[in-house]
């Protein structure tokens, strides 16, 4: 079993920056790793993936050139940099892990494991 957890999400005003971390147990059991996020009252939706076997990222056109995912191995942990961040990105901010290779990199059903998730707020 693959445990994920969060940390590093708050308020910030708009045009400001937050990191999110998110640490994997065990790291090597995940073959994708990436981030979602909700709002009240939305449907869950992708922010960014990456491949942890080649490094790959994708990310949502809402997010694309102000979010930065990236992977490492040594911490067994995946970042979400976040910044010019808008009221829109309000939301709860939510870890996830693929074990296998296929399906669809944006679709939540796609994967495994999630984490609790953690609350950003942009006023």
């Amino acid at each position: 079993h693959v445990q994920l957890v969060e940390s590093g999400g708050g308020s910030v005003q708009e045009g400001g920056s937050l990191r999110l971390t998110c640490t994997i147990s065990p790291y090597t059991a995940t073959i994708r790793l990436g981030w979602f996020r909700q709002a009240p009252g939305k449907e869950r939706e992708v922010v960014a993936t990456v491949s942890i076997e080649w490094g790959g990222r994708m990310y949502s056109d809402s997010v694309r050139d102000r979010f930065t995912i990236s992977r490492d191995r040594v911490n067994s942990a995946v970042y979400l940099q976040m910044d010019n961040l808008k009221p829109d990105d309000t939301a709860v901010y939510i870890c996830a892990a693929r074990r296998t290779r296929g399906g669809d990199w944006a679709t939540p059903s796609d994967y495994d494991y999630w984490g609790q998730g953690t609350q950003v707020t942009v006023s």
